[in-house]
């Protein structure tokens, strides 16, 4: 009896918490069917009467979004394999560096993340212009063949390190060179962090308002964030109008973390249990 009592209060519990994490996305999505001339509703709605999904669809006619939204998935696509790709050869051949090379190196990634990324701006925008990147998708991505955040690098560098020497050791044995070490053996056993890493980069570039503002003049190259601003400048008061352009952002990114966290938690539990 206690054998079944227990799981089932469990499962109880991570429902009712998942409810509570998930009622403000539910919330969201019904303010953005509100009739867009009401304000905001004094209490939480649980459902409307006579929804307006024309709201959706309104605002593509205000403003193009449907390129913001192009652009945004542009930048994504390109730029997080690219982050993931660099996080994960740097933080290998961080890992594997000598003692005395190798602290050097963790004390400047620190400190860089220490540093405010607005105080980079002038830099980085002076660096693409001199490449000739400037004012287009490309300033978003470019950043990405630097990793995007010194942070994920690290992620890769614990994970490596955590990796017994014996398995680089009979790799070795068999033949394998760096990029297979890499391959074969590291990067197996680092899927937790590599799925995070991904679901983290995706946020990051999916999110950024900042750069498209520094980097990009013409309208044709604005993302979703600087969409959803613009929007709020036209029709401040209109709630359901920036709801519904909320919800456009929000949609692509609960699909994505539902497929990935499973497979991320997966992983991680079996890397406990082992």
């Amino acid at each position: 009896m206690r054998s079944r009592i227990f799981p089932s209060l469990s499962y109880l519990l991570a429902l009712i918490v998942a409810a509570l994490f998930a009622l403000p996305l539910y919330w969201a999505g019904v303010a953005s069917l509100r009739r867009p001339d009401l304000p905001p509703a004094p209490a939480l709605e649980w459902w409307l009467a006579s929804p307006h999904w024309e709201n959706l669809l309104q605002i593509f006619r205000l403003l193009p979004m449907g390129l913001y939204l192009r652009n945004s998935l542009l930048v994504v696509a390109l730029a997080v394999p690219l982050t993931w790709l660099t996080a994960a050869l740097a933080g290998f051949g961080l890992a594997r560096l000598p003692e005395r090379v190798r602290r050097p190196l963790l004390t400047a990634s620190v400190a860089v993340m220490m540093i405010p990324g607005m105080a980079l701006w002038v830099f980085r925008y002076r660096l693409l212009l001199w490449l000739g990147l400037a004012d287009s998708l490309w300033a978003l991505i470019v950043p990405a063949v630097a990793a995007g955040s010194p942070l994920f690098v690290l992620l890769f560098y614990w994970t490596y390190r955590r990796i017994p020497s014996d398995l680089y050791d009979a790799a070795r044995v068999d033949g394998a060179g760096p990029w297979r070490l890499w391959w074969k053996v590291a990067l197996p056993l680092a899927r937790p962090t590599s799925f995070g890493v991904l679901i983290l980069a995706f946020l990051m570039y999916w999110n950024d308002f900042s750069g498209p503002v520094v980097y990009v003049r013409r309208p044709e190259w604005y993302t979703l964030p600087v969409g959803l601003q613009l929007l709020k400048q036209a029709e401040a008061t209109n709630w359901p109008l920036l709801m519904a352009a909320a919800m456009v952002m929000i949609v692509p990114i609960v699909p994505l973390f539902l497929l990935l966290q499973r497979v991320f938690l997966h992983n991680l539990l079996h890397e406990v249990e082992s």
